[in-house]
């Protein structure tokens, strides 16, 4: 760590260091957070690893941030703190943290050091910069309007590369379009190293990774503790702790970074790069074999594929090796090259990298179905499925079927690891998501901080017993009436969570003949700019789709009504998630129960959550479906969410509004 750090143990407990942060930062006691504390600094001392559910108020970044210094800076050790949103990461690095450095530097050996590492392709590349090509997306894909509006972003962040010096995309102002952003940055497998890259010694990744190197504590994202966890080279500085936040989106986000895709049109413009590279014919043959996949997949329908016929097998293994015979076509650079044409090495590299990750995908997905092109539930480790887009095209996407194998081992084998989220426990328990993390047995603790506000005076859970149960057509005629109801006597503030865009389009479009208030749509401006008129703005509603059931902190006025229009089943058509529930029932388990009501119960916690953000908070969470009090597994949802008082009496909540808006 630094030059003055000294050798000598802190000789100052949690407690202590807790006390004199919250004095430091006139903040007042809170008994959880003292819990959670003194859990993780436990943890860390015993190197047992621990899950704790820490509600809204706990102030659990407090809670896991002073342990994780304690710890640091006693071991000369960094700790790796990971979230999943990068709202969090910004309240860390920009907030949290330098405050509570400010508060404990007086109290310990020297002053609490921090930093912020992302993924490489969050940073601009310097040296895709320098080569200023053309876009091959943009002349597979693109008509030439769109092209001009695409150079536009280009050229700004060209200009902006020079002017930066952290290379963030986060501290581009106003930021860029995805496809935009795609021209200017490498993911970590398009990387050609800094040793190899022309610009490697001003490389603005690698500048963070090496500000990341030591400090107390690095604070990333899901996305990179998996990448680091995969990879078989370290991406994050070396530490023997990890702390989770938000870790009820591990397994989502580690399963998507361990997702591979093949399409088409990434197949064609992977052979027009290799055309540049003098590929020796290789490119020709890859582009018609590009041709051969987009006619076999047009024949295949979307979804998940559970058997392989000979003419798409055909198809795959043809493409397979045309892939590699590219790859060893450009690899195979003149002798001198470097030195002469670095651009042009470097693009051969990129080029050659590209290629392997698509070679490897294709093997994963040859590997799925066994000689006879069947691919065993019971055996089966992996999951193949067909995307249909009218503007993108066909993509065959492989993921694995559980990470709990690969997190077992890599993550909780080789370090300390914490846990935490406000909904960690489903049906009233930790051991659900434990077993879908892989956390060896006997080897982990658990704790519920609970959360400062008393949910059976502060909120009611109703459930609309009466309404017939939803169906896929969008909200029946009565469920109308009843949400237009509900938010009259709520004077407005309502946020409407619904478990598809359309149902929150229909829901929208029907009641704003009906209302008085404003209501807004997601899609219809950013999600940041309709929350932010939501807050400020008391009688207006705000009805929308996934991202609000997680994102949205409302506290005060503003939000009264919690509406969820149905129980948030997963697609019973989401190939990982059906996949996932065959396993579970070819081993003897309940698919439904491990899978679907598990994924329900997590989101509608989620959801529900949203409605106490603060100590003064008081109101509703409406529940538009039934089988929430009708169905065996209603109770087991129930569990999952907060202890509210819970009635079926339409009557009742409605009353209880109506006295919120009075006071």
């Amino acid at each position: 760590m630094s030059d003055d750090s000294t050798d000598e143990p802190l000789n100052i407990s949690t407690g202590e260091l807790l006390d004199a942060a919250v004095t430091a930062l006139g903040g007042a006691r809170r008994e959880g957070q003292v819990a959670m504390a003194e859990a993780v600094t436990a943890a860390l001392e015993k190197e047992r690893h621990l899950a704790v559910q820490a509600g809204t108020g706990t102030g659990k970044s407090l809670a896991y941030l002073i342990p994780s210094i304690r710890h640091a800076q006693n071991t000369d050790t960094t700790v790796v703190v990971s979230t999943a949103t990068i709202a969090l990461q910004t309240q860390l690095v920009e907030r949290d943290l330098p405050r509570l450095a400010d508060a404990l530097e007086p109290v310990l050996h020297r002053r609490p050091t921090f930093a912020i590492l992302k993924g490489r392709s969050n940073y601009v590349c310097l040296n895709k910069v320098s080569r200023g090509d053309q876009p091959p997306e943009a002349e597979a894909l693109m008509e030439e309007e769109d092209l001009s509006w695409l150079g536009k972003h280009v050229k700004r962040v060209h200009e902006w590369s020079s002017e930066t010096e952290t290379g963030d995309r986060d501290d581009l102002e106003p930021g860029v379009p995805d496809l935009a952003w795609k021209q200017v940055s490498v993911t970590s497998s398009e990387c050609l190293g800094a040793s190899k890259c022309p610009h490697g010694e001003e490389c603005f990744a690698e500048m963070a990774r090496a500000k990341a190197r030591d400090v107390d504590v690095v604070v990333t994202n899901h996305a990179m503790l998996a990448i680091d966890a995969l990879a078989d080279v370290d991406i994050l500085p070396v530490h023997d702790v990890v702390i989770i936040d938000e870790a009820h989106e591990l397994d989502g986000r580690i399963t998507s970074v361990a997702t591979s895709e093949i399409a088409p049109r990434t197949i064609r413009m992977a052979a027009k790069r290799g055309e540049k590279l003098n590929a020796a014919g290789k490119d020709t043959a890859l582009e018609n074999l590009a041709e051969d996949l987009d006619m076999m997949l047009r024949t295949r329908e979307p979804g998940r594929w559970v058997t392989l016929d000979d003419t798409s097998r055909a198809a795959l293994g043809g493409l397979r090796d045309g892939l590699w015979a590219l790859r060893d076509a450009i690899a195979r650079a003149p002798d001198g090259e470097a030195a002469s044409d670095p651009d042009r090495a470097a693009e051969r590299q990129n080029l050659a990298n590209h290629l392997g990750d698509l070679h490897d995908a294709v093997v994963r997905i040859l590997g799925v179905f066994g000689s006879e092109g069947e691919a065993d539930a019971s055996e089966a480790r992996e999951v193949v499925w067909l995307e249909r887009s009218d503007r993108y095209g066909d993509t065959l996407a492989v993921a694995p079927l559980s990470v709990a194998g690969l997190l077992h081992d890599r993550l909780f084998g080789d370090q300390t690891v914490v846990l935490t989220s406000a909904t960690l426990t489903v049906g009233g328990r930790f051991d659900v998501l434990a077993a879908s993390w892989g956390m060896p047995k006997g080897q982990w603790d658990s704790l519920n901080a609970g959360t400062p506000f008393d949910p059976k005076k502060a909120g009611i859970l109703y459930t609309a017993k009466h309404l017939p149960t939803p169906g896929r057509e969008g909200p029946a005629e009565e469920t109308l009436d009843e949400i237009a109801e509900l938010i009259t006597a709520a004077g407005g503030r309502t946020l409407g969570l619904f478990s598809s865009r359309r149902a929150a389009q229909q829901a929208a479009e029907a009641l704003r003949t009906r209302l008085p208030f404003d209501i807004l749509l997601q899609g219809e401006d950013s999600t940041g700019a309709l929350v932010d008129k939501f807050t400020r703005n008391e009688n207006t509603c705000l009805f929308g789709t996934l991202s609000l059931w997680q994102g949205v902190d409302v506290p005060g006025r503003s939000l009264s009504l919690v509406l969820i229009d149905r129980i948030p089943f997963p697609r019973p058509d989401d190939p990982l998630l059906q996949a996932r529930t065959e396993a579970a029932t070819a081993a003897g388990r309940s698919g439904f129960m491990e899978v679907s009501a598990t994924h329900a119960a997590l989101l509608m916690a989620q959801g529900a959550g949203r409605l106490l953000r603060s100590v003064n908070d008081r109101g509703v969470v409406a529940v538009l479906d039934n089988r929430l009090v009708t169905k065996r597994y209603g109770s087991y949802l129930r569990a999952s969410l907060p202890p509210f008082w819970e009635t079926t009496d339409p009557a009742t909540v409605r009353a209880a509004l109506k006295r919120l808006v009075k006071q």
